[in-house]
């Protein structure tokens, strides 16, 4: 399998990290931020990820990606699902994008490998968004926002080693956010969250971001 991804990208990652558990081989491709060509010509139109399965055939939509993998010989994601465990995703999904957009262009990652990919991201997140510079200048204020949330899912973690006792779909929901947020360097991550970070990535073998 191919999976066609940005370095920074959550979605792309509950892909990676499900194959790296369960010991699937999977050849990531870095699509450039600019390279719009390369998605329409796989399925029509820009997005990402997209997963080129061993028929070749496309797909889209992350966790359909993860249902299908995961299908693949033994299920590794087995646990219970708790609606608060979603609840506290979103709110990171929500608050985290004002810290963690304008810091990506400055990590070295490959899909801002040329200038214009570079600044192709810039222009879309900053449409969306506002100025990079503001939002930085913002730093203490939005994590000021994001903590009370760590804290939450501090209070929530079962395990180390799987956020509700044994592995499930909530571990894909909140480990790619935490890989996200842990790219900000004034963002503390609490104990409980800060081991079970560190143990999960381990796991996948995975390095973190690098911060800014």
């Amino acid at each position: 399998m191919q999976l066609y991804m940005f370095e920074h990208c959550s979605l792309c990652f509950r892909v990676r990290m499900t194959t790296a558990l369960k010991g699937i081989p999977l050849e990531e491709i870095v699509v450039v931020d600019d390279d719009t060509e390369t998605m329409v010509n796989l399925v029509g139109r820009r997005v990402i990820p997209i997963l080129v399965k061993d028929d070749g055939q496309p797909m889209l939509e992350s966790m359909d990606m993860v249902d299908m993998i995961d299908a693949m010989g033994e299920p590794i994601y087995v646990g219970p699902e708790r609606p608060e465990i979603s609840t506290l995703a979103e709110k990171l999904l929500s608050k985290t994008p004002r810290l963690t957009m304008p810091r990506y262009p400055a990590l070295g990652l490959p899909e801002f490998a040329t200038s214009s990919g570079r600044e192709h991201y810039i222009a879309r997140k900053e449409k969306m968004l506002g100025g990079f510079d503001a939002l930085l200048e913002k730093t203490d204020e939005y994590v000021a926002e994001v903590s009370p949330v760590l804290e939450d899912l501090d209070q929530k973690i079962a395990s180390p080693e799987a956020i509700n006792g044994t592995l499930s779909k909530d571990d894909v929901r909140i480990l790619p956010l935490l890989r996200s947020a842990a790219i900000v360097a004034a963002l503390t991550f609490p104990p409980r969250v800060q081991n079970y970070f560190s143990t999960m990535m381990k796991r996948t073998g995975y390095a973190p971001l690098p911060t800014a």
